[in-house]
C-alpha cells in the first residue's frame, strides 16, 4: 500500500513538472503565433492530466492560469471564449475549494459573506486567491453582455482588493492592473475613478521595474483614450514598442503587448 501511495505521489509530482516546464516555455516564447496555433492541443492534454489527477491544487491552477491566458489573448471567437474562461474559472475554483473548503461554492455567497471570509485570508494564501479572482475576471468579460455575470464584479473587485491588501507583489503587480482596469470601465461622469485607476496603473509598472508591457497597453486603451489623453496614449505605446523583450516570463506577454500597441497607434488618429 505504502509503495502504491509513494508510486502515485511520483506520478503526481511529474504531472506537476511538465505542467511547470510547460506554463515556462509558453511565457518564454516569442512568436505569439506559433503559441496560438500550437497552444489547443496542449490545453487538451493539459485538462485529460487533471482528470486523471482532480484533487492536485497545483495541477489545476496550471491549468486554470494556461486557460485563462489564452482566453484572454488568443482567441476571437466569443463562444470560446466564454467556454475558456469558464474552464478556467472552475479549475481555479476546484483548487480553491480544496485548499480552503470555506471557498467551495463561494459563488453562491452573498457579497457581505464573501467580504468576512476574506477577512480571513492570509499571506501564504494571497497567490491562490488571485488565481482565482481573476479568472473570475476573466469569465465577467467574457461574457460581458450578461448582466447576471457582471453582477459579481464587485465580488471580483473586493478579491483583489484583498490581494493588493495582504501582498501586493503577487504575479508581478497585476493585482494592480486588474483593479486599473476595473476602476477604468467607467468615466468621471458615470462615476468612475480615473485618477485611482492611473495610480493603480503607475504601481504596476512600478512593481515590475518598468518590464510589465501589457500594463502601459492597458494604461493606454482603458485610461488614456477616456480622457482623451492623446499625448498619454502615444507616449505610453510607443514605449511598448521600443522596450527590449525583459524578463523571461514576460517575453510572448511583451510581445503580444508590442503588437497591440502597434494596433492602437495605428487607428489613433480614427479614435482622437
Amino acid at each position: 500500500m505504502l509503495s502504491m501511495v509513494s508510486c502515485g505521489q511520483l506520478v503526481s509530482n511529474a504531472k506537476q513538472d511538465f505542467a511547470d516546464d510547460l506554463s515556462a516555455t509558453i511565457l518564454e516564447f516569442d512568436d505569439p503565433e506559433t503559441i496560438k496555433k500550437g497552444l489547443p492541443a496542449y490545453l487538451i492534454l493539459m485538462s485529460s492530466m487533471i482528470k486523471g489527477d482532480p484533487d492536485n491544487p497545483e495541477l489545476l491552477e496550471s491549468g486554470a492560469k494556461l486557460y485563462s491566458a489564452y482566453a484572454s489573448g488568443f482567441t476571437d471567437n466569443e463562444a470560446s471564449k466564454r467556454a475558456l474562461a469558464n474552464r478556467a474559472f472552475n479549475y481555479a475554483g476546484q483548487a480553491m475549494c480544496i485548499r480552503d473548503e470555506r471557498f467551495c461554492g463561494v459563488k453562491k455567497l452573498s457579497y457581505f459573506k464573501f467580504e468576512k471570509l476574506l477577512e480571513s485570508i492570509e499571506r501564504p494564501q494571497a497567490e491562490h486567491l488571485f488565481v482565482f479572482v481573476s479568472t473570475w475576471a476573466g469569465v465577467i468579460e467574457a461574457n460581458s453582455s450578461d448582466w447576471n455575470a457582471v453582477a459579481e464584479l464587485p465580488k471580483v473587485k473586493a478579491g483583489i482588493q484583498c490581494v493588493l491588501d495582504i501582498d501586493e507583489t503577487v504575479s508581478n503587480g497585476n493585482a494592480h492592473l486588474y483593479m486599473a482596469v476595473m476602476e477604468s470601465i467607467l468615466p468621471p461622469a458615470l462615476g468612475g475613478k480615473p485618477e485611482l485607476a492611473k495610480k493603480h496603473y503607475d504601481r504596476a509598472i512600478e512593481l515590475s521595474n518598468g518590464t510589465n508591457q501589457m500594463a502601459r497597453v492597458f494604461y493606454a486603451e482603458k485610461y488614456a483614450r477616456m480622457l482623451f489623453d492623446r499625448k498619454l496614449h502615444d507616449e505610453l505605446l510607443q514605449q511598448v514598442i521600443s522596450a527590449e523583450t525583459g524578463p523571461k516570463d514576460q517575453i510572448l506577454i511583451n510581445a503580444l503587448a508590442r503588437q497591440r500597441a502597434a494596433e492602437l497607434l495605428d487607428d489613433a488618429d480614427d479614435y482622437f
